[in-house]
């Protein structure tokens, strides 16, 4: 059966002069949007690029593809639906990354997300270029053992064995992987997370009133499994006690993703004098810098959440769950507090216990949280992991 690709114009993406007997070392990223890349792996890149590396970055086209090409990375749009179920549509993916990878021939491949990983590892072994897997996080389709879990552990399993290395963020999620034996633990390499600026976060003050309410902070996509509702739950039972305290949140909607929340939901929290809903915000530091303390009650499969890593960067005390992922940013009691998952009175208690502090003791904590970031989670560890991979791969 023949299945139709996209026709994607490569000459417009290549150099005029070609390929000489020497050319730069290119490196791709392929993931599922030009946003990701650009949150999450933009000081690995500007590395790169300084070095005299080229990047070819593959993703979805958004408003940050051309923020990314302004740093100086070819970009290459791509389709694909990462939410799909349809077996042609993810074939069609795989060829569209074959003929990319035949054409533009990078010299190493970095892939993130569940379909990037599996079928951008297969297409990276057809074309002999070596690849790595970054496994994000577990997400969505690791929730349950269900028809989903099984279709996508067996395809993980094919297209894993063929990438050079498997990155993880946390040691929980290369375990699940080791004993489903989706992949073996020679492969397996556990990062920090993907690390943070610490230098672009860092702590600032903004001027203040002294009678402002206690203000906590969510900043997160805007799924059920990210705790949002639990976080409007702990607001209400925390305002039924008579506290002075604004609870806001930013993020952006996923409407499409089948654990999305509604518009008709926030609104309602909205109306309640719940929550304080400031949209997405491109740079959340400004937020950071007027909130008391940040709040990430999740129970989502997580990796190492950026929002933790950089709220703790800022010196704010931070309160999450007992969940993957979120735990390994803090450290219960010393840099914020620890509450049980899907426990909204749990979450209302540690709010309450974060309200009743001393500003000195609050202050101590986002200095604790400070420094287990800078020892734990810096970008510049993250940098030499990529560094040290490319020179063992593409040695000079």
């Amino acid at each position: 059966m023949a299945i139709a690709i996209k026709s994607i114009h490569l000459m417009q993406y290549l150099p005029m002069s070609g390929y000489s007997a020497y050319h730069k070392k290119c490196i791709a990223f392929v993931s599922n949007s030009a946003w990701s890349v650009y949150n999450f792996r933009l000081d690995v890149i500007n590395n790169l690029l300084s070095q005299g590396y080229e990047v070819i970055v593959m993703a979805p086209d958004d408003t940050f593809s051309a923020a990314l090409q302004e740093l100086g990375c070819r970009f290459i749009p791509i389709k694909f639906d990462n939410k799909t179920k349809n077996p042609f549509r993810d074939l069609a993916f795989y060829w569209q990354l074959k003929k990319l990878y035949r054409t533009l021939r990078p010299d190493f491949i970095f892939h993130y997300v569940a379909k990037p990983n599996i079928y951008g590892s297969l297409a990276a072994s057809a074309t002999g270029i070596p690849s790595v897997a970054v496994i994000t996080g577990l997400g969505y389709a690791f929730a349950k053992k269900n028809w989903l879990y099984r279709i996508i552990r067996l395809l993980y399993k094919r297209g894993l064995r063929k990438a050079r290395e498997v990155w993880f963020l946390n040691n929980e999620d290369a375990r699940v992987f080791i004993d489903e034996k989706i992949v073996n633990i020679e492969k397996v390499k556990v990062l920090p997370g993907e690390g943070v600026n610490t230098k672009h976060f860092s702590p600032f003050r903004t001027s203040r009133n002294h009678d402002h309410a206690f203000t906590f902070l969510m900043s997160t996509r805007l799924l059920k499994s990210k705790g949002i509702g639990l976080y409007a739950d702990a607001a209400r039972i925390l305002r039924k006690k008579n506290y002075d305290v604004r609870f806001e949140l930013i993020g952006f909607f996923e409407n499409h993703h089948p654990d999305s929340i509604s518009q008709e939901e926030l609104t309602r929290w909205e109306k309640e004098g719940l929550i304080h809903y400031g949209g997405f915000a491109q740079d959340v530091r400004p937020f950071l810098a007027k909130a008391d303390c940040f709040v990430f009650p999740s129970f989502y499969n997580e990796g190492i959440p950026r929002c933790l890593m950089e709220a703790a960067a800022m010196e704010l005390p931070v309160i999450t769950s007992m969940n993957r992922g979120c735990k390994e940013v803090v450290l219960n009691n010393s840099t914020g507090y620890i509450c049980n998952r899907h426990d909204p009175f749990d979450l209302a208690d540690k709010m309450e216990k974060m309200i009743n502090l001393l500003p000195d003791e609050r202050a101590r904590m986002g200095k604790n949280g400070r420094s287990l970031v800078l020892r734990k989670f810096s970008i510049d560890q993250v940098i030499d992991e990529y560094i040290d991979t490319l020179q063992q791969d593409l040695p000079d």
